[in-house]
């Protein structure tokens, strides 16, 4: 069953990754900016101080980055809350943004979440992405705000109509369960459809089983099957349980129960449990078992290289190859991935899927 996220996005204090934040065109322009860029932290809190002073809010924003960071000097979020809460007054939405985080999580500030509550509502009124997803989590749950599945849903939508990638895809729960939303599964395939194009791996493995099942979209396996290989190969455990259902039963892919074997053993590790396809193992031969074991070896999370696969002829038996369903969403909070659910940039951009690994959403 698809969760919907409900962490706040995790701290980012990184400005690198997050262009965004600072702003094209302050990044462009600015020599703070270009220091930074270059890994010359201490020259660019000296130079971002100096275009701070000249009324630069987005300056107040990388000085706060430095700051939490430890870029160059001492992690201080007391000096990055204040630098954020400076360029915040002057209206920069990621400052506020920053500055809600940090009081959300009481870093360096007095931890309030109303307070982070209107930060973050400050900061999407002024049509930040992430700050939109963040308050329409804070609905969602009741913290910082009263519990209101509605204003959620608004909030989400905004956030998604924005391109966040991971409100696109909390946004298809919505409407898959009917939280917030009349429940609408032709929408909630359009929404996850777009977070998996944006290369979300747990909307990848969502959307692949609505193709498959045909549910709020047109069928269409081989579509299907190529998103599970992309999430499989992002480290997505669920999605490499899902590949390796397909290979144990020649399903769009060829039947091959060594490749079958490689990623039911890599899911496994990840801690996707298949009891049949425990059984497909005991099946394989000597010489199979050490060809799918010399995979897993080689597997660092990305493409593993080929090898020949051994004659198989006998696939596992009435294997489902789609997500198990739930009809009903969770009534309490949904479990929040840190970084599972949620992105791991200030700006709502996905974690480089290292995300360390993307944890799913779907059960196994």
């Amino acid at each position: 069953m698809k969760r919907i996220g409900t962490g706040l996005l995790a701290l980012a204090l990184v400005a690198l990754a997050q262009i965004g934040p600072l702003g094209m065109a302050y990044a462009e322009e600015s020599e703070a900016y270009i220091a930074f860029a270059a890994g010359k932290y201490q020259t660019a809190l000296d130079l971002a101080q100096k275009e701070a002073e000249a009324g630069s809010k987005e300056a107040y924003t990388l000085m706060g980055e430095i700051y939490g960071g430890g870029l160059g000097v001492p992690r201080d979020y007391a000096k990055a809350a204040n630098a954020y809460a400076k360029g915040a007054d002057l209206g920069d939405t990621n400052a506020a943004l920053s500055l809600a985080l940090l009081t959300a999580k009481g870093l360096g500030i007095r931890k309030d979440l109303r307070m982070a509550a209107n930060l973050f509502e400050q900061a999407a009124n002024g049509g930040n992405a992430a700050a939109q997803y963040n308050l329409a989590l804070m609905y969602l749950q009741g913290r910082g705000r009263e519990a209101n599945e509605t204003k959620a849903a608004e909030w989400m939508t905004k956030a998604a109509e924005s391109g966040n990638p991971q409100a696109q895809y909390d946004l298809g729960a919505f409407y898959q369960f009917g939280r917030g939303l009349p429940l609408d599964e032709k929408k909630a395939a359009d929404w996850t459809g777009k977070a998996a194009e944006a290369g979300l791996s747990a909307a990848q493995v969502e959307y692949a089983t609505m193709l498959f099942k045909g549910r709020g979209v047109e069928p269409d396996q081989e579509q299907a099957a190529k998103l599970f290989s992309l999430a499989a190969q992002k480290g997505n455990p669920v999605a490499q349980n899902r590949l390796a259902r397909l290979y144990a039963n020649g399903i769009v892919f060829p039947l091959d129960l060594i490749e079958a074997a490689k990623w039911h053993l890599i899911a496994r590790d990840a801690g996707v449990s298949d009891f049949r396809l425990d059984v497909l193992l005991t099946k394989l031969t000597p010489e199979q078992r050490a060809a799918a074991d010399r995979f897993v070896d080689a597997y660092q999370g990305a493409t593993v290289s080929e090898v020949t696969p051994l004659p198989a002829e006998t696939p596992a038996a009435a294997l489902d190859t789609g997500q198990n369903e739930s009809s009903n969403p969770s009534q309490n909070p949904p479990a929040a991935a840190s970084q599972g659910a949620i992105p791991n940039g200030a700006t709502g951009a996905q974690r480089p899927k290292s995300q360390t690994t993307t944890q799913p959403k779907g059960n196994p």
